[in-house]
């Protein structure tokens, strides 16, 4: 079993690091290259770049910005934001970006994961489904950054786009995002009993159990977090950080561990 992948997921505003709650009030937690020179210092797996600001005004990623940070990353990065075309995809891999996060656009035009995926293959084409609960209590696919409803279900949402040639699907509950009360185990364990290819889940991390969890409980490959690992205590302390090998041992399954152990043999 390959070892889950602990990810944090920073959120650009305006070419700075922001954090929301539930998709709103951003608020400032510092510059984005700072906080990648220390996640290389922690020897992170990977880390996301999500530009909450592109797909909203309508704007192409910011190309400049993202090769500056690219060039700075030790680590794989999955970069999402603004993506439209498969020209835009080449100049953001030519950046030195492994992958690519398409959200609201690959809900308007779902044959275009296929198109991507075909031109770049499916390990590089993530998929992020933001979800949240509407006034019926029953899950909703939203787009632009958590602006716009839709009727959209999830679960039949994530069967199609998986078959549309996603190689990942990152799956951000709305409700949860920024809270730190846990992930919602529910709506990640029934998308991945849905499909076979693999779930990042987002939203909700609090501590390092949460992870173990989502992991576990949820059958997500990886977890993604944004508080977690730029706040701190519980008057929330802007300080980036990212666990050690000891602890990141603490939360992986036992199959996990005794993968990692024959390996060292």
């Amino acid at each position: 079993m390959i070892r889950p992948r602990v990810i944090p997921c920073l959120l650009l505003k305006n070419r700075v690091l922001v954090k929301t709650v539930k998709f709103k009030d951003p608020i400032y937690v510092g510059d984005p290259l700072n906080a990648i020179k220390i996640f290389n210092e922690k020897g992170v797996d990977e880390l996301i770049l999500l530009d909450i600001t592109a797909t909203v005004k309508g704007l192409l990623p910011d190309f400049d910005m993202i090769a500056k940070l690219a060039e700075e990353c030790f680590m794989p990065v999955c970069y999402g934001g603004g993506i439209r075309t498969v020209d835009t995809i080449r100049k953001i891999f030519r950046s030195g970006i492994e992958k690519v996060s398409i959200g609201s656009y690959a809900v308007e035009n779902p044959s275009f994961i296929k198109e991507a995926a075909a031109e770049f293959g499916n390990q590089s084409i993530v998929v992020c489904i933001d979800v949240k609960k509407n006034s019926l209590n029953r899950y909703r696919v939203v787009t632009r950054n958590g602006r716009r409803m839709t009727d959209i279900d999830p679960f039949e949402y994530a069967v199609k786009i998986a078959e549309m040639g996603a190689g990942e699907l990152l799956i951000n509950s709305i409700d949860r995002d920024g809270t730190m009360m846990g992930y919602d185990i529910g709506l990640i364990n029934k998308i991945t009993d849905s499909i076979t290819i693999p779930v990042i889940a987002s939203g909700g991390a609090g501590k390092m159990e949460d992870i173990y969890e989502v992991i576990t409980k949820g059958g997500a490959s990886s977890a993604a977090a944004g508080s977690l690992f730029v706040f701190y205590g519980r008057l929330r302390a802007v300080l980036i950080n990212y666990p050690n090998m000891d602890e990141l041992e603490k939360i992986y399954p036992k199959e996990t561990k005794k993968t990692i152990s024959q390996a060292g043999n």
